[in-house]
């Protein structure tokens, strides 16, 4: 898909593209693609000269191969934006170019990003764009509203797990955790302490990709304090998903403490019955010996007084332990 966007009247307009002959129509500041074909990269290339590299949303990590300026002046941005999905959560890799040197080129001032999914931050942002005049005055500032929404997207997931957390911490803090709740517990907080990295990781890239616009020497005046207050917020995040890795580590140590005392239990009661046993073996072999001269073996209820007292050597431990509260 192909989508241009141009200021009218100080607002972001969208339009779509279905051909070549659509591009030369319109004069936009930004250029959206997302899985574009092949015949959408010939058309970019043969209005506006620029080449999308194959390797656009490659998985490489070194700042050398994500953030760099080619000699045509082409500056070359990869970040990362969060997808808060509930069965998915992941991490989408846009590709960003633009080129503020060479005016002799129609790509001069125009921002191409480069996607293979849809991103909700350009979402949020196209719509802040229709309904706020003045918000989009250029590409630069494009470039900036998308780092600035996703700071606001992950600010926004990291209060939707501090909820779940509280959800999940009143369950364990009430007490009383079977070993299926303790399950379910960890899972979610799994699922909660993979999505906090997630985040982490992503305001991490964010903040490199920022610093490099930064270092530049693009932006205006107001466009550099707007970056900077970018890197406030993200300082911000970083030390609220430091705080939430603390509440999931308390989270899973409490809920890992009652799995234990769960299975201490077992072992307690286990452990209560074979000493119970312990006196009644006693007496089973003691009468199981084969000697001669056992006087209670010739006695007419010698049974029933055996299995008597076999029974009330484990009851009398079992009533003891009891009244101990060791059987509870």
């Amino acid at each position: 898909m192909l989508n241009i966007f141009t200021l009218a009247n100080g607002r972001l307009v969208q339009e779509e593209i279905e051909s070549l002959q659509d591009l030369a129509r319109f004069q936009p500041i930004w250029v959206d693609l997302e899985s574009p074909t092949l015949e959408e990269k010939r058309w970019i290339k043969q209005h506006y000269g620029l080449s999308i590299p194959e390797d656009a949303m490659d998985q490489d990590i070194e700042e050398s191969a994500r953030f760099y300026e080619e000699d045509n002046g082409d500056l070359h941005i990869r970040s990362d934006f969060l997808i808060d999905d509930e069965d998915d959560p992941r991490s989408v890799r846009v590709a960003f170019i633009m080129n503020l040197h060479n005016a002799a080129l129609k790509s001069y001032g125009v921002l191409f990003s480069i996607h293979d999914e849809d991103v909700p931050v350009f979402r949020l942002l196209r719509l802040r764009a229709r309904r706020a005049p003045g918000l989009i005055e250029d590409s630069k500032d494009v470039l900036l509203k998308l780092f600035d929404a996703d700071a606001e997207y992950s600010a926004d997931t990291l209060e939707g797990i501090y909820d779940d957390l509280e959800k999940v911490s009143t369950q364990v803090l009430a007490g009383n955790v079977t070993d299926t709740h303790a399950s379910e517990v960890l899972s979610a907080i799994a699922r909660q302490e993979d999505l906090n990295g997630r985040i982490r990781r992503n305001v991490m890239d964010t903040r490199r990709a920022v610093s490099f616009v930064m270092r530049s020497k693009m932006l205006n005046s107001d466009q550099f304090e707007d970056a900077r207050q970018i890197l406030r917020d993200i300082e911000s995040l970083d030390n609220h998903t430091a705080f939430l890795f603390d509440k999931i580590n308390f989270l899973m140590d409490a809920t890992v403490g009652f799995i234990n005392i769960n299975q201490n239990k077992i072992i307690k009661i286990f452990s209560v019955a074979s000493v119970a046993l312990l006196p009644p073996t006693l007496i089973a072999s003691v009468y199981g010996m084969n000697f001669k001269y056992m006087p209670e073996i010739d006695w007419q209820y010698g049974y029933a007084y055996g299995i008597a007292l076999m029974v009330g050597s484990a009851l009398i431990p079992m009533l003891y332990f009891r009244k101990r509260g060791w059987l509870k």
